[in-house]
């Protein structure tokens, strides 16, 4: 039988392709005609071509220097958070409860920093920080620790890092924990009745099962890290100095502090750039090197 294709139904989704096209992709095309233009102010543009572009990959220029300045500083910053969220998450996953009422308890413990909003986060931890009425800025000095957030490198990178950890760890548990109650019941009694090691269970058993759960934390966090500005702008502000300037920080003031519109578009291109091609070469090598377990997996 011939099977009838029913073209009328496209109309169900025109919505929300209209809807997409009026909250994404016209205000991209906006970003690209700002990023090939310049303006000194009064709706009078003139065409720049792809000269923002090569100032913003020139290191020598100003433009340039700031910018990779501030993707390392961006890259350094992700690369912490995954190495120390992903690894915390897992090892409280595993240790909440399985059954009975202090899994519900566990759980909305968990989501309680996940409800609250980044520029509150923020703020919690610009006062906590303070040295002279935070709780753990005065406990720090107390101790005898020179700890300053606001005049010290190191003091300004450790707060953010251990602010985003506090906010963020708790999606990578709760993840986790949804991929650790979907393994059954099975695998671990012919692992005890194996007499395997409780290391071995979780390499052999936890770990693969986690696998997918944890590709999906891995990106989200990637993403969220590398674009973050909320948090660390109100603690910080992007200093002491620039050393915790990151690009979305320098890219808010590029175009609202200098009203430079358009090599703030070039720069949001390349930013949106990048985080589409190292999340896609990320997902690329995790899911190939998912797709080669299987079949050792099937022939063992």
């Amino acid at each position: 039988m011939d099977k009838t294709i029913n073209n009328k139904a496209w109309f169900l989704v025109l919505p929300v392709f209209l809807l997409v096209a009026f909250s994404a992709i016209l205000p991209l095309m906006t970003v690209v005609n700002y990023s090939m233009q310049d303006t000194f102010g009064n709706n009078q543009f003139f065409w720049n071509g792809v000269g923002w572009f090569k100032e913003l990959l020139d290191p020598s220029t100003d433009l340039g220097g700031r910018f990779l300045a501030s993707l390392g500083r961006n890259l350094i910053f992700s690369l912490a958070i995954l190495a120390i969220e992903v690894p915390l998450g897992i090892v409280v996953a595993l240790s909440m409860p399985r059954d009975g009422w202090t899994v519900a308890f566990c759980l909305v413990v968990l989501a309680l920093p996940l409800l609250i909003p980044w520029n509150v986060v923020g703020t919690i931890w610009q006062i906590f920080g303070r040295p002279d009425i935070g709780l753990l800025g005065y406990t720090l000095t107390s101790m005898g620790i020179d700890y300053n957030y606001v005049s010290n490198d190191l003091d300004a990178w450790a707060t953010v890092i251990v602010m985003d950890v506090w906010h963020w760890t708790s999606l990578v548990a709760l993840l986790c924990y949804a991929g650790l109650k979907s393994i059954p019941d099975a695998y671990y009694q012919a692992a005890q009745i194996d007499g395997a090691s409780r290391w071995a269970v979780f390499t052999a058993i936890q770990l693969p099962k986690m696998h997918r759960v944890l590709l999906i934390a891995v990106l989200l966090r990637f993403m969220d890290s590398f674009m973050i500005y909320t948090e660390p702008f109100v603690v910080t502000g992007g200093g002491p100095g620039n050393s915790t300037t990151f690009i979305s920080i320098e890219l808010v003031k590029i175009a609202l502090g200098q009203f430079d519109l358009g090599k703030a578009a070039a720069l949001s291109l390349v930013y949106n750039l990048i985080i589409l091609i190292v999340c896609w070469v990320f997902y690329t090598i995790m899911t190939n090197a998912d797709a080669e377990r299987r079949p050792a997996e099937g022939g063992a």
